[in-house]
């Protein structure tokens, strides 16, 4: 029964659409799944082994995958690397793309080796896809010091491709200045179609260097899931033109359809929500829906790089 299972998983995935990472060959789902839940999760996980709902996430990362998501964020301080192993045991490895994050206080050549160490073990993996600096440092001779590492990890077949998240467009400019051997091919930032300030200067930056974006808090903290967000105009054309589509699913394609090189990844953990998430691919919208999504979404106005480390996904 287990076989027939993934048999089935294996013909869904073949089936869903795929967009090439970074310039490569590589190729992911255009929507990822985020698997940060919050401190009141990671400090029982943390310092007590304590998981709720863990059977609940790892489903929902099950179904993410049932579903046609390969591309699966998640990081050493949230404490969800092994739901992730778990979630994935059994399937083919090459048809999945892991990304995982290291901390700061990480950041020297002999900690962050031993940080990558550490998740492959936690993700019972030989290698990591994307690594990546999860926030800067405020030390530059620290960052340079890990993107070192990074390189003679990717030389040793332990990660694939080096990654950065939160760093200003200064920052990113440093990494790939910094970088000797191996490019940046991503950086992930808070981006949505109500949150868009990275498109002022990162994601210019980004799309002329084939760096990809992954976006966290593509939904804005859950304000695009109601339709206040969006407005009776939008649902009726998107739905004249396409069929039913739900809220998540309209702000998700957004990306999808604006961009190809933007992965927005919405965090997995109803298996419900992420069903319905992945039902934001296959389809694409006009620039003109485009145009009139972006118009009737009351965009902030607050910084292209937070600052605050509790947030994610």
């Amino acid at each position: 029964m287990e076989t027939g299972g993934s048999f089935i998983c294996l013909i869904r995935y073949a089936n869903m659409e795929r967009v090439n990472f970074a310039g490569s060959d590589v190729k992911v789902s255009p929507i990822g799944v985020g698997t940060y839940y919050d401190f009141r999760w990671i400090a029982p996980a943390r310092l007590l082994g304590i998981m709720p709902g863990k059977e609940r996430r790892i489903s929902a990362i099950r179904a993410a995958i049932d579903s046609g998501i390969n591309l699966i964020d998640t990081a050493e301080i949230y404490q969800s690397e092994p739901l992730v192993a778990e979630a994935i045991k059994g399937l083919p490895r090459e048809d999945l793309f892991l990304a995982t994050k290291v901390w700061p206080a990480n950041f020297s050549y002999e900690k962050l080796i031993k940080s990558c160490e550490r998740s492959l073990r936690k993700l019972n993996t030989s290698y990591i896809d994307l690594y990546q600096m999860h926030f800067p440092s405020s030390s530059k001779s620290k960052m340079l010091e890990g993107l070192k590492a990074m390189e003679h990890l990717v030389d040793q077949g332990k990660i694939r491709y080096i990654g950065i998240s939160n760093f200003s467009l200064d920052q990113t400019k440093m990494v790939v200045e910094s970088l000797k051997k191996h490019p940046l091919s991503s950086t992930q930032m808070n981006f949505s179609v109500a949150h868009r300030n990275i498109e002022k200067d990162i994601l210019p930056y980004c799309r002329e260097n084939r760096i990809s974006i992954l976006a966290y808090f593509p939904l804005a903290h859950g304000k695009l899931t109601s339709e206040s967000a969006l407005g009776q105009n939008v649902l009726k054309e998107i739905e004249r033109n396409h069929g039913k589509k739900s809220i998540t699913q309209i702000a998700l394609n957004w990306f999808i359809s604006k961009y190809n090189f933007v992965f927005p990844i919405p965090r997995a953990s109803n298996p419900d929500h992420v069903r319905e998430n992945a039902g934001a691919m296959g389809w694409r919208m006009t620039p003109e829906e485009i145009a009139l999504l972006e118009s009737s979404v009351a965009g902030d106005s607050g910084p292209s790089s937070p600052v605050d480390p509790s947030r994610k996904s």
